[in-house]
């Protein structure tokens, strides 16, 4: 008699006479026997895609077969299904999957069942070994990304290394990006929001993608290898897929933010893509119209803006001359200056984006210069104002984000 769950399996359906299965917590198929004509479309659905329809998964668990500790009948969810035997599949307390028997026409017998629950004992057994060993390896890998974006060279090295051996991705040219993820209000959040930002990227890494994850209390991160690196449609599907996640598991809305580092060829510039990742996070907590995904190489000037220290930052914002046009012209202005300026000076797409006359911006425009003293067409006064502008965006983040302190830059590195 084997050890391994398809063993079980196939031990117990050869005894019974009857098809079995094992699933994990999650109501996904682990191993399933042969067939002995008592199956349904249940069970044939669940052979062929590995899973059921999500709507059946939570018909099934409504039922509360979760805190089950002894084995019970769960109701046919959908029509012309049969009813089940479903024995909690448990070790040390922990539940680790469930074990289901087909049991409409032929009730099993005492002997039967007893015969069943020594197989979901023997399965807890090896699932339990299987969980131990996932989460050694789990933490050894993260202990090895960490290293990968150490501040110290030697270690980043040795990590290179570790990584390789590993095996953890295909050999040959690929292509790496971090992705780093954050919640706004990470520092007041509680251990089971850790726990959901946690498990929400692992989600992330489930095969066929080569994609690895390492988490704490700050911060989760993933990183893609890919041999050709996602789209920006696809990254934003991706961080779509975690914010939805992460909102089923704690309800708060999916108040996630992410920051894409840049693509990088060689698995030791890792580090310099981490490094963007959480700048660029960053501006997506301080600067909200930026968006949740704010990606390295399109954040224009806040890229060198956020390697700045805070304290000199918010120093440097209060710039007279806008202070001038806020006091004076208040935040319409403020606002069609921005927009010109972003647009390059483009008066059309610009009076475009407002909803305004062309000769309405012409004249918010004259004066914003009377009230500044800049000029509009002189390079050195634009970008005094932009990056006045810009600087004001990131110091109004700061600001609250720690309404009492403003918040020291963190090292990423």
């Amino acid at each position: 008699m084997g050890d391994d769950l398809q063993d079980i399996v196939d031990d117990l359906a050869e005894r019974l006479q009857r098809s079995v299965a094992i699933d994990d917590p999650s109501i996904r198929l682990l191993a399933a026997s042969r067939h002995f004509g008592d199956e349904d479309g249940i069970r044939v659905a669940s052979v062929l895609n590995r899973t059921l329809d999500a709507d059946v998964r939570e018909k099934i668990l409504a039922q509360g077969i979760a805190r089950w500790t002894a084995p019970g009948r769960v109701l046919a969810p959908v029509a012309e299904a049969r009813s089940r035997l479903c024995l909690p599949v448990r070790c040390s307390g922990l539940l680790l999957g469930f074990l289901w028997l087909i049991d409409a026409d032929r009730p099993l017998s005492e002997q039967q069942q007893e015969r069943a629950s020594d197989a979901a004992d023997r399965a807890g057994v090896v699932l339990y070994h299987r969980l131990v060993v996932h989460e050694r390896t789990k933490a050894r890998h993260e202990a090895i990304l960490w290293e990968l974006v150490s501040a110290d060279p030697a270690i980043r090295t040795q990590a290179v290394d570790d990584l390789r051996a590993e095996q953890l991705y295909p050999a040959g040219a690929m292509r790496f990006q971090v992705l780093g993820v954050q919640h706004p209000g990470l520092d007041a959040a509680t251990a089971p929001q850790y726990a959901a930002l946690e498990a929400a990227a692992g989600d992330a890494c489930q095969p066929p993608a080569y994609t690895l994850m390492a988490a704490n209390k700050a911060r989760a991160w993933l990183l893609l290898v890919r041999r050709e690196p996602l789209s920006p449609a696809e990254l934003g599907a991706l961080c779509a897929r975690l914010t939805a996640r992460f909102d089923r598991l704690t309800g708060d809305g999916g108040q996630l933010v992410f920051g894409a580092g840049a693509v990088v060829d060689q698995v030791e510039q890792v580090v310099d893509s981490y490094r963007q990742a959480f700048l660029a996070g960053r501006a997506a907590r301080l600067v909200p119209s930026l968006g949740p995904l704010a990606r390295w190489g399109a954040l224009g000037p806040y890229e060198l803006l956020l390697r700045m220290p805070a304290d000199d930052l918010l120093a440097a914002a209060r710039t007279p001359v806008l202070d001038a046009l806020e006091r004076e012209g208040g935040p319409t202005l403020v606002t069609t200056l921005e927009q010109f300026l972003d647009n390059a000076g483009d008066v059309a797409r610009t009076a475009q984006e407002l909803t305004i006359h062309r000769a309405t911006l012409y004249h918010r425009l004259k004066r914003i210069e009377q009230l500044t003293g800049c000029v509009l067409n002189r390079g050195e006064d634009r970008l005094t104002l932009h990056l006045g502008l810009k600087m004001r965006a990131l110091a109004a983040g700061y600001r609250s984000e720690n309404a009492a302190e403003p918040p020291r830059m963190r090292s990423v590195s």
